[in-house]
């Protein structure tokens, strides 16, 4: 009886144990691009309530994001805003090379917050606007695509005195609804729900394509949280949550926003 009984305490303990290590583990580190912030939080309250797992999300340019994975900070997954960023860390060891995939295909808008016709290149043109807003196109993919139709248009030279750089779009976006810019280049996902301002999709044809990929990294290759989330993001409601917030998905399918 006596042995029963310290069976059934052993068990209970190590119950009790398990059941104390999985609410005190850390929750899951994902590295987002300023672009995709809102859609990702979405992403991670669905996957939350299906799992009952804790994700956290840190947010910036694609460039300082992959700055931070070489420093060591603990990432568990990073959601890039282009190819490269990923790339270079499967390269250097940091993340997996089988992991990476296209998760969204992005697409730049011109944005202003007033009312009246949609901003374009002729208003561009025009001229008539003290500071145009867009993002670094150093380290966010966005900006540089923002810098490549300035320069199909032939007027980046012309504006480049007005150009207002933020270090992320949602930053380029801040600016533009403080008033510090009229207008701006920003990303579809971010303005398309938006019930203040007018905005012109840019054609794809004069940027490079804004693949964002996502990859595990390295240090979270054994963390099976962590897979189970890339896994959900493969799945078809991720895609469609990813195209009814705005964006392209690798299949060619049309945002739903549209």
């Amino acid at each position: 009886m006596r042995i029963h009984r310290l069976i059934i305490l052993a068990l209970a303990i190590t119950g009790a144990l398990i059941s104390s290590n999985r609410a005190s583990a850390d929750p899951l580190r994902l590295a987002v691009a300023a672009n995709f912030i809102q859609t990702a939080q979405q992403l991670a309250d669905e996957f939350m309530q299906r799992t009952d797992l804790s994700v956290t999300i840190s947010s910036g340019s694609s460039g300082q994001l992959a700055t931070q994975v070489r420093e060591g900070a603990p990432f568990d997954i990073f959601l890039s805003a282009d190819t490269q960023r990923p790339e270079e860390l499967v390269s250097s060891g940091l993340a997996i090379a089988s992991s990476r995939f296209t998760y969204a295909i992005g697409q730049l808008v011109l944005w202003r917050p007033t009312t009246g016709i949609p901003p374009d290149e002729q208003m561009l043109r025009n001229g008539q606007f003290a500071h145009l807003a867009l993002c670094n196109p150093a380290t966010a993919p966005y900006g540089a695509a923002a810098i490549e139709t300035l320069k199909a248009w032939n007027l980046y030279d012309q504006l480049r005195p007005r150009l207002v750089v933020a270090q992320s779009v949602s930053q380029a976006l801040e600016l533009i609804q403080s008033g510090n810019a009229e207008l701006g280049f920003v990303a579809l996902a971010q303005v398309s729900r938006l019930k203040e301002g007018k905005y012109t999709v840019i054609p794809e044809s004069l940027y490079s394509p804004l693949r964002q990929d996502a990859v595990l990294l390295s240090r979270a290759g054994e963390n099976i949280d962590a897979r189970q989330f890339m896994t959900f993001l493969h799945g078809p409601q991720a895609r469609d949550m990813i195209r009814r917030a705005g964006y392209l998905t690798p299949n060619g399918e049309q945002e739903a926003a549209r």
